[in-house]
Parts: C-alpha cells; sequence; structure tokens
C-alpha cells in the first residue's frame, strides 16, 4: 500500500522577490546598459524603499508570471534582438528559479545610451 502524501504548507514568493530575481537577469544581459522606473510615481517609490526592482513590474494572475521591463539599451545594439534575448533570459531564469509558468515578459525601451563619444 502506496503511503499519501500530503501537503504541509505552501510556499509564496512575493512579486518583489520575483522581480529582484528579474533586475539581475536584466542587468547581466547583452546589450542592457540599466533600468528605468515605469513613471515618476514609481521611481521615488522605488528610491524610498531602496528596493531592487527599479524598472521591473511583476504581477502574478491566475498562477502565471506577467513581467514588464522598462530598460535602457546600448547604441549600436539591435533593439529588437537585445529585447529577444532578455525576453528568453528572464523567462528561462524565473521557470527554472520558481517553477512557475511565465505567460508574457513585455521589454519597454525607454532609452538608448551612447557610452563613448570618442
Amino acid at each position: 500500500m502506496k503511503e499519501q502524501i500530503r501537503p504541509r504548507g505552501r510556499i509564496e514568493v512575493s512579486p518583489n522577490a520575483i522581480a529582484s530575481l528579474v533586475h539581475e537577469a536584466v542587468i547581466s544581459s547583452y546589450g542592457i546598459v540599466g533600468t528605468v522606473p515605469k513613471d515618476l510615481a514609481t521611481g521615488i517609490v522605488d528610491a524610498i524603499s531602496g528596493g531592487g526592482r527599479r524598472g521591473v513590474v511583476v504581477q502574478v494572475r491566475d498562477g502565471k508570471i506577467v513581467i514588464h521591463l522598462y530598460v535602457v539599451v546600448e547604441y549600436g545594439t539591435r533593439i529588437a534582438a537585445v529585447a529577444r534575448s532578455v525576453m528568453n533570459v528572464v523567462k528561462y531564469t524565473v521557470e527554472k528559479s520558481l517553477g512557475m509558468p511565465v505567460a508574457e515578459v513585455n521589454v519597454h525601451v525607454e532609452k538608448i545610451r551612447i557610452s563613448d563619444l570618442d
């Protein structure tokens, strides 16, 4: 006879924790210079809270994760290729770390930065 295993609780991961994980994946991606807040109000809240999730908005709907990224891209890179790469890296990182499906990763390119003017 097989013994039934009953869950003794549950594991919850806050959207802020997911956003921190996503932020690390984004800033380590090729062609990404950084992230920016989606608007002034979000920027003020991020500055006050000291959170490492600036430019990352995470929503959990029906057990699936929806992520919005607000990024700064390096001038001279192919924006579409960088955005697709970031989408793939973020989706892979979150699904591997949390075991939850990522429904959407939306990349919003807010700025383009020119590094060297030499």
